[in-house]
């Protein structure tokens, strides 16, 4: 259980990067497309606020 949600973990995160960066180049490819910005903007919240409940949930297992 804790290798699993150890691997969920670094998914989540690179998930998160992967949106991050997405974000970072559309804005310096001068796109200019809010909408896509806004929709990147709530995927990388909801992920890093999936990393972190994740995150929690191994520190409590672990420290059992």
């Amino acid at each position: 259980m804790i290798t699993v949600l150890t691997v969920l973990v670094g998914l989540a995160m690179l998930a998160t990067l992967g949106v991050l960066l997405a974000g970072v180049l559309g804005m310096a490819g001068g796109s200019g497309d809010s909408t896509r910005s806004n929709r990147l903007m709530r995927w990388r919240i909801g992920l890093q606020f999936l990393a972190l409940v994740l995150f929690a949930i191994l520190l409590l297992l672990v420290k059992r």
